[in-house]
């Protein structure tokens, strides 16, 4: 089975700099929820930005469905219908009057009926737990408001994969959770998610994939496995991640079977034995 979204040897290099990626094979697979993590400077955004059609490729190629990308009108509607990336700062993609305008825009964009336009929406503002706030003019959201309503206007879109620029930062632990309490209702629907951030202990509770972006390219792999990896960890400019730190503590001392699973946060902890 292809990958949903994939480049194939890719590289960019903005105007007058060395290039940020530079034949890089990346793909994301279907319902599967992967994150991307690296330093500041080491490539995530503009990787992010090639997989949505944002950028395109210096070299190598952007794949959906297996099927080259098309820089032309046609084939960028046919990614955009398929790949949404919604940016850190919701202040620079809420734009419209109120949250339903806003969260509409892209619909009416696609030529979509009042009907389906309006079921979309419905749909969205519910998925992002912000249905009450469909009149709310969008500059009196609180910030972790906006990051919902930015977020909503992209799974207004229907996209296959959801792409997400550190979603969380920002937000108090209670946002956090609201968060991704609601990135697990779009997994349950079928949404595939794809979350870039700095925070590895998040990587490690949420992911089933991790990709880390280093000095020497893209290290992929299963996210409990692969950031376990002290050395790549640091490589990456990236702390160590709390919980395979607690469960190498829990196995050195007996308590906890070398195949099994540790407690993913403090909490679990707490109630662990």
């Amino acid at each position: 089975m292809n990958p949903l979204v994939e480049l194939a040897g890719a590289g960019y290099a903005y105007e007058d700099g060395p290039a940020v990626l530079d034949g890089v094979d990346f793909s994301i697979a279907e319902s599967r929820a992967l994150v991307l993590l690296g330093r500041n400077g080491s490539g995530k955004t503009t990787l992010m930005r090639l997989l949505s059609g944002g950028l395109r490729p210096a070299s190598g190629e952007l794949l959906l469905d297996g099927t080259p990308v098309a820089y032309d009108r046609a084939g960028l509607t046919r990614l955009r219908k398929a790949v949404q990336l919604v940016v850190q700062d919701p202040d620079d993609q809420l734009f419209a009057a109120s949250v339903e305008q806003d969260v509409s825009f892209g619909p009416m964009n696609l030529g979509l009926s009042a009907a389906e336009v309006r079921a979309r929406v419905g749909e969205a503002l519910s998925a992002l737990g912000i249905t009450a706030l469909r009149d709310r003019p969008t500059h009196l959201l609180s910030y972790g408001q906006r990051k919902r309503a930015a977020i909503a206007g992209a799974v207004a879109m229907a996209p296959r994969v959801l792409i997400l620029d550190e979603p969380t930062a920002g937000l108090d632990p209670e946002g956090q959770e609201r968060l991704l309490d609601a990135l697990a209702g779009l997994r349950a629907a079928g949404t595939t998610v794809v979350m870039a951030t700095h925070d590895v202990d998040l990587a490690v509770r949420w992911a089933d994939d991790a990709a880390v972006l280093t000095p020497d390219g893209i290290r992929f792999g299963p996210a409990a496995a692969l950031l376990s990896d002290p050395e790549l960890l640091a490589g990456a400019g990236l702390r160590q991640a709390w919980a395979p730190a607690v469960a190498a503590f829990l196995r050195s001392g007996g308590r906890l079977a070398a195949d099994a699973l540790g407690p993913k946060t403090p909490e679990a902890l707490a109630s662990w034995h």
